[in-house]
């Protein structure tokens, strides 16, 4: 039986907005149902807080240090394996249908010979994925390259200079004016975009229409949803099917502003962080975020009935996840650029159909994953080779088949914050702008050069308000969790091109008639003696 996968990912959506996570309001019962069916892994971290650097993570298994990608449209290095790589290997197939925030290495593909516009060339700047539907979400004029969606739309008699911004960034007021759905102010009105033609509809329709006329050859599809993230536009009945009585209060408090960490502090009053100040219109834009994730979730309930009926489901493991979280306001902040859960922890639920997985359906794990797991995990489902000396994560189905293995004891992030105001504020350095998250499952520690550290005890201090980071008491802890940091940063694969078992294999120089350091011929006969006594 063939093997195939379905690598679901919502983009911003926290975890902890979901019913089957405990949101007290939020309406996702066909997403509660897949964790009903899977495993929900209740703490996985990203690799970065960053759409793109996260991503690029997510699509090598390997952490930021060793890709390189730190930031938005830092082009992920040619040379570097992707999961298709990994796929090509035994035949599969990594198929886009939706966003990878994926930048092409012109430069490197330019120094190394390789036309873009090749086979090789095209793999290569996709990340390693065979582009079915590519909908990276933002499509403003003049900005963005034209998209499939663009083309849609435009097919469907929904005109425009930008289609996208015209109708599905577009909002439609009571008195039937049109104005901007990047304004947050107008994020209580519904898109100008019928829902069935939506941004979540249409990738959703086009994912079916991949796996209806999928060949013999095994795939693994990536159906990567541009929502819940901004413009926070939702159509109708998105748009008012939640109110502020549903919106669940900011984690946040006077004490943790007033010492705040220096690069904490200046994230609080950029922008898109005071805009959550004001609490009617905080609870104005979450309850359309909300109206997103549920608009998703019904969409995820047609994709699975789909899937039932034709029989997918038998052989497909399930993937549903995030690539980073979105402030909301706690800690007085809005999008995702630090460490707090409600920015770097995600939703993760796997599904695996084999009767192997049958005892563990419907449970949730504790125990320590991240996002960098997923590409293991598919290798490993889909029967591939696991490359250990490539791939930094692990797999994740003997867990999902309940098998009592070591476990990683401690996770990691990373983020840069060279590209924002905070580097100029403090007068830091580009050097000195990268911060290093460890994770032990009760320790969080934010290595922060030039800066003083973070620390968070979430045993006592679960909604992270209290930062230890410069409490005398707390000096041990914070030089154990450095230590961490450390040994995390000497401990990564950079060697990538020798496996271990060929340097196991690999003959002593002496068998190879390197002679170095012998005196006499004696000395040679007695290495040689004891190589062949061993």
């Amino acid at each position: 039986m063939t093997k195939n996968v379905l690598f679901i990912m919502c983009d911003q959506l926290r975890a902890d907005y979901l019913g089957c996570a405990g949101h007290p309001t939020i309406r996702t019962p066909n997403i509660d149902a897949l964790a009903a069916k899977g495993v929900r892994f209740e703490r996985c971290y990203v690799q970065s807080p960053i759409c793109g650097p996260s991503r690029m993570s997510t699509y090598t298994s390997r952490y930021v240090r060793s890709h390189g990608a730190d930031y938005n449209n830092v082009p992920l290095r040619v040379g570097e394996w992707t999961m298709g790589d990994h796929l090509q290997t035994f035949g599969g197939r990594a198929v886009l249908c939706g966003k990878t925030h994926m930048r092409a290495d012109i430069e490197g593909m330019a120094r190394l010979g390789i036309d873009p516009a090749s086979a090789k060339g095209k793999h290569i700047a996709e990340g390693g994925f065979e582009v079915w539907d590519r909908l990276d979400g933002l499509h403003p004029p003049g900005i963005r390259m034209p998209s499939h969606y663009n083309d849609y739309l435009k097919k469907n008699g929904f005109d425009g200079i930008s289609p996208w911004q015209d109708w599905a960034a577009s909002v439609v007021d009571t008195d039937g004016a049109i104005k901007n759905g990047w304004l947050n102010e107008n994020c209580h009105l519904p898109a100008r975009i019928p829902e069935e033609h939506s941004e979540t509809a249409y990738s959703t329709n086009r994912a079916i229409e991949f796996m209806d006329q999928a060949g013999d050859a095994p795939w693994c599809l990536h159906l990567s949803y541009i929502k819940p993230h901004w413009p926070i536009v939702a159509p109708a009945p998105y748009h008012k099917m939640y109110s502020a009585a549903d919106v669940i209060p900011p984690v946040r408090s006077e004490a943790e502003r007033e010492k705040a960490h220096p690069v904490h502090a200046i994230n609080t009053e950029v922008r898109y962080s005071t805009a959550y100040k004001r609490e009617d219109h905080r609870a104005q834009v979450i309850a359309t975020y909300m109206g997103l994730i549920t608009q998703i979730d019904d969409h995820i309930g047609r994709l699975m009935a789909w899937m039932e009926k034709s029989g997918k489901l038998d052989d497909t493991l399930i993937i549903f996840t995030s690539d980073h979280g979105d402030y909301l306001g706690d800690h007085w902040m809005g999008e995702k650029l630090f460490f707090h859960d409600a920015s770097v922890k995600v939703p993760l639920i796997v599904i695996d159909p084999s009767a192997e997985a049958d005892a563990n359906r419907g449970s949730v794990d504790a125990r320590l994953t991240e996002a960098i797991d997923l590409v293991p995990t598919i290798v490993d489902f889909m029967g591939g080779e696991m490359q250990s000396h490539i791939l930094e994560g692990r797999s994740l189905m003997p867990l999902l088949h309940g098998q009592d293995v070591d476990w990683r004891d401690c996770a990691f992030s990373e983020a840069d914050y060279s590209r924002t105001a905070a580097r100029t504020k403090l007068g830091q350095p580009m050097s000195n702008c990268r911060m290093v998250m460890a994770f032990d499952g009760r320790w969080k520690y934010v290595y922060c050069p030039g800066q003083r550290p973070i620390l968070f005890d979430l045993d006592t201090d679960p909604q992270e308000l209290n930062d230890l980071g410069t409490d005398p008491a707390f000096e041990a802890q914070r030089a154990r969790m450095q230590a961490r940091v450390m040994e995390w940063a000497y401990g990564t694969s950079a060697r990538i091109t020798q496996t271990g078992a060929f340097i196991e294999e690999r003959k002593p120089e002496i068998r190879r008639g390197i002679l170095v350091g012998f005196w006499d011929e004696t000395e040679v006969a007695a290495a040689f003696a004891r190589l062949d006594s061993s």
